[in-house]
């Protein structure tokens, strides 16, 4: 998907009360950018790296300016959450995943306690996924989730490990943001929790699968598939 326009360089000095970041401009002013992430974001913000950000003219907005990308060594990491859903959904709809081809797409599906971020239907076929944004390495060339300890994470594959014993197809689905990674394993030493659940609903029935994306100060677009390692 494309990414707003023009984005406008600057340098990360530091992010704080979750939700905001402090950017150096090009011309030496500094701007308050709204951070669309609630996770740590360990090893992206970090002062010093460089960024881009949008600036919207929406008057009603208390902080005109969105942090978009971060780079990390030589490439270029989306944090931007509320985006991860639509790169997913577009390619849904494109049929770039494979093994999810040719259904019908519903976002925000509820099912039991929460929203599961996609419900496709195919004939008789019914099948939730659930997204999880991945900017974090454990190592050089592992990507791992999660960044913090997510108890909302956990309640996830409790859903689909219940969809999945009511016939669904079920499917835990890690949109890996850095470029590195050529495989994904959970942050055991972050979440032990998480790892141990995610181990138990695979081993029942459930699906995890990772793609990661292709990032540029233009778009973001799901690339290939890696390995999961559990």
């Amino acid at each position: 998907m494309d990414l707003p326009v023009p984005l406008i360089k600057g340098i990360l000095l530091r992010r704080y009360k979750r939700f905001f970041t402090d950017i150096e401009l090009s011309d030496g002013r500094v701007v308050t950018a709204h951070t669309p992430n609630t996770g740590s974001m360990k090893q992206c913000a970090i002062a010093g790296y460089n960024v881009l950000i949008s600036k919207s003219d929406n008057p009603k907005r208390k902080l005109k300016y969105t942090l978009e990308l971060i780079q990390v060594g030589d490439n270029w990491v989306d944090t931007h959450t509320q985006r991860t859903n639509r790169i997913v959904e577009e390619a849904l709809r494109n049929n770039w995943i494979a093994s999810l081809e040719d259904y019908r797409v519903q976002p925000e599906y509820k099912f039991g306690e929460s929203r599961i971020d996609f419900y496709l239907e195919k004939a008789a076929e019914k099948v939730l996924v659930e997204v999880k944004n991945v900017t974090l390495c454990c190592n050089t060339t592992t990507a791992c989730f999660p960044d913090a300890v997510t108890t909302r994470g956990q309640k996830h594959l409790r859903e689909l490990q219940a969809a999945k014993n009511q016939g669904y197809r079920a499917v835990i689905f890690f949109l890996i943001q850095r470029s590195e990674a050529t495989e994904f394993s959970p942050a055991d030493d972050i979440d032990p929790e998480y790892g141990r659940l995610l181990r138990e609903v695979v081993a029942g029935g459930v699906e995890a699968m990772a793609y990661k994306t292709i990032v540029t100060p233009q778009e973001n677009r799901i690339g290939h598939q890696i390995p999961v390692i559990l």
